[in-house]
């Protein structure tokens, strides 16, 4: 027989006896546990203590969040990566055979001086302890913010040797030096 021709118990067909079904209901057990439900509400009330717990409890005070054995080694260890960043950055030079591509690969070295102070400024602000010694941290503050300064006035094409972009150079040297100082003692 094939396929195509109809079975002998092909329910289509005339004469072909119906299936029996029972009228009876029949009980089926579920296959699942029953204990399940009482596991799923010990689970959703102890996440409702963590979390009433997690509310109640008190906050951490941020300044002792930020606070570190030795804020000066942090923050001075911080500032010499920032400024061997920016001095490598800032001196780059593109090479001498590039052709046709000198003015994009200047302009690409450019970008990486300006990144370099406008990220190390924003890595100094953020590494800096809140017990760091006052006069540290001020002057911190103030080299991240010049070199904020002097990375944005790059951004909008101010020459080094024009005002305001060569007074920040020349304050953002001062403080360098100020820091260092304070690092040697």
């Amino acid at each position: 027989m094939t396929s195509s021709e109809p079975s002998a118990t092909d329910p289509s067909l005339p004469g072909t006896p119906l299936p029996e079904v029972s009228r009876v209901p029949h009980h089926i057990e579920p296959k699942n546990p029953r204990w399940i439900a009482p596991l799923a509400l010990v689970v959703s009330l102890l996440a409702a203590v963590a979390a009433g717990w997690a509310l109640l409890k008190p906050a951490p005070d941020p300044a002792e969040a930020s606070a570190v054995s030795d804020p000066k080694a942090q923050v001075c260890g911080v500032f010499d990566t920032v400024s061997r960043a920016v001095s490598i950055q800032t001196k780059r030079a593109p090479g001498p055979d590039l052709g046709p591509v000198t003015p994009v690969a200047t302009e690409a070295i450019a970008a990486n001086a300006r990144l370099s102070m406008s990220g190390g400024a924003s890595y100094l602000l953020s590494e800096l302890p809140s017990n760091t010694p006052k006069e540290l941290a001020d002057e911190v503050r103030s080299f991240a913010g010049e070199l904020n300064g002097i990375a944005i006035n790059a951004l909008a094409g101010i020459p080094n040797d024009q005002e305001p972009q060569a007074g920040l150079l020349r304050s953002a040297e001062e403080t360098n030096k100020k820091i260092v100082e304070l690092c040697k003692e």
